[in-house]
């Protein structure tokens, strides 16, 4: 008897579910559409890394990001990029060392309340990669550097139906020639970025 109610509510939860069928994203970019494309704030993820007194590398990130991704897949050289990425909603896992890092003596985001990037080159590294020079503005300075970037995926999400392309990119930079020179060097210089970022088609 338990038997026969345990399948009977299993039928019911599986016909109760909805169906949610995706065809698996593509790394092929002569498949990808060109337009332009929209931060999804939601899945885009900026984390940082910096070496703490060479004991450690410790972690953070940023959220909140917008902005938006021109995709000509037939020309990748022609593909634009420009993000703005809050600097308030910097995160740690301390609580005391975020709010630090917000004042002035480090990031200021009362003055400085955004760090951007506007793409000037894109060099394509083989099918799916791509080096993407642009101007980096954080603390008021403004500087070039250069992403590493990896397509991740593209296709239609499952759930909301819009087209999305995702991409990964690393970089670094020298915190000190933005002007951010809090305890250089017994706190590394040296700044690691990795972006998750995910973008959907605006129509």
């Amino acid at each position: 008897m338990k038997s026969l109610t345990a399948s009977i509510l299993g039928l019911a939860l599986t016909l109760s579910a909805p169906a949610i069928a995706q065809t698996a994203p593509t790394r092929d970019p002569a498949q990808i559409q060109a337009g332009t494309y929209a931060v999804d704030p939601n899945h885009t993820q900026v984390g940082w890394r910096v070496s703490h007194m060479g004991f450690s590398n410790y972690a953070g990130g940023f959220s909140d990001v917008s902005g938006t991704l021109e995709l000509q897949p037939k020309n990748p050289a022609a593909a634009k990029l420009s993000v703005k990425i809050p600097v308030a909603s910097v995160t740690t896992t301390s609580a005391k060392l975020t709010d630090e890092l917000k004042g002035d003596q480090w990031l200021d985001a009362a003055k400085f309340p955004d760090m951007t990037f506007v793409s000037t080159k894109v060099v394509p590294a083989g099918k799916d990669h791509a080096k993407v020079t642009g101007d980096l503005t954080l603390h008021g300075v403004t500087k070039p550097v250069t992403l590493d970037v990896t397509l991740v995926g593209a296709g239609t999400n499952p759930l909301n139906k819009k087209t999305t392309v995702g991409f990964e990119a690393t970089g670094k930079l020298k915190r000190s020639e933005f002007g951010v020179k809090t305890y250089v060097p017994l706190i590394g210089d040296e700044l690691h970025l990795t972006i998750a970022g995910a973008f959907e088609k605006q129509d």
